[in-house]
């Protein structure tokens, strides 16, 4: 793949948990913003339409894939001539609710990847997907798809390694909560705010390509699954845009609030600079959320069984 220059944006958001048609007018606006600054991809957060929460309006926000919002993402393409992507509770023929992100151009819908693994409590709402998610664009440009932890496995990496020009990806991650005792959860805390900030720059480098990564910020309230205290807490940033070999093109922090990151790559697979290490996980976890991944899964899809 022979590397060409592409000016795209990320778009930064404060979701309206569950409150679908508030959350498409505030990405209606970034999107005009993005493409009067030039932009001619842009990719959306994940969940971009709901935001992720353990609350019931993410059911409430599960919409078909023939529905409203893919329309509007193939609307929004059209209107401003880009492509146009995020992800978004989607139920499908069979009955299953899948996190699925939709690629879009003035041409219509260019492709679709599911998130292989629900992450914690997001197994109450969805079930995960098996595509390899490599996208091609009508303009032969090839994309790879990873969203929020699928940036945390290794088998995501070798599955995109030297094959795309580009990784889209969007993120909900949630913070660990200041639960007591507050002096070790606000250690973990430190850490899991350095992985996520360091999840995208290091995906980069593993698969060879510049990745554009969407995040959600702000606050986040709503019960534990499993757990005997309510969750109170944000979401992790950054936005951002990097190169192939990790560096920032530009960033936006979640304190910064929402918005829009934009910058000019060179889109072309490279040699990655970094090895797949020989682990599922690419990075540490944490006690905290290594426990919620285990217990929530097995209640949450319990849950969605029931809710299905």
């Amino acid at each position: 793949m022979s590397a060409r220059g592409l000016r795209v944006a990320a778009v930064q958001l404060q979701p309206q948990l569950g409150v679908v048609d508030a959350n498409l007018a505030a990405c209606a606006v970034f999107v005009a913003q993005a493409a009067a600054d030039g932009a001619q991809l842009v990719v959306l957060p994940e969940f971009f339409t709901t935001g992720m929460a353990y609350l019931p309006s993410m059911r409430t926000g599960t919409v078909s894939f023939d529905g409203p919002v893919t329309h509007w993402l193939v609307e929004q393409a059209a209107r401003h001539d880009i492509a146009l992507g995020g992800s978004f509770l989607c139920r499908d023929d069979d009955g299953e609710a899948r996190n699925a992100f939709v690629l879009a151009d003035a041409g219509g819908v260019v492709g679709r990847h599911d998130k292989d693994l629900p992450t914690m409590w997001e197994n109450a709402f969805y079930v995960g997907g098996s595509d390899d998610g490599v996208i091609e664009l009508r303009d032969g440009l090839r994309v790879g798809v990873a969203l929020c932890w699928e940036l945390m496995r290794s088998q995501t990496a070798r599955r995109l390694r030297g094959r795309v020009d580009l990784v889209l990806g969007g993120s909900a991650w949630w913070s660990i909560p200041a639960w007591r005792p507050t002096a070790v959860t606000r250690r973990w805390e430190a850490a899991n705010r350095q992985t996520a900030a360091g999840a995208a720059p290091a995906f980069a480098r593993l698969v060879g390509a510049p990745v554009i990564h969407a995040s959600h910020c702000g606050e986040v309230r709503c019960p534990g699954l499993g757990l005997p205290v309510r969750y109170a807490g944000h979401y992790e940033g950054p936005t951002g845009v990097y190169a192939a070999d990790g560096g920032a093109l530009a960033e936006r922090p979640a304190a910064a609030g929402s918005g829009v990151v934009i910058s000019d790559v060179e889109a072309g697979a490279v040699e990655p600079a970094d090895a797949v290490p020989d682990r599922f996980w690419l990075h540490r976890r944490g006690p905290l959320p290594t426990f919620a991944w285990n217990w929530q899964r097995v209640l949450g899809r319990r849950q969605y069984a029931r809710s299905r």
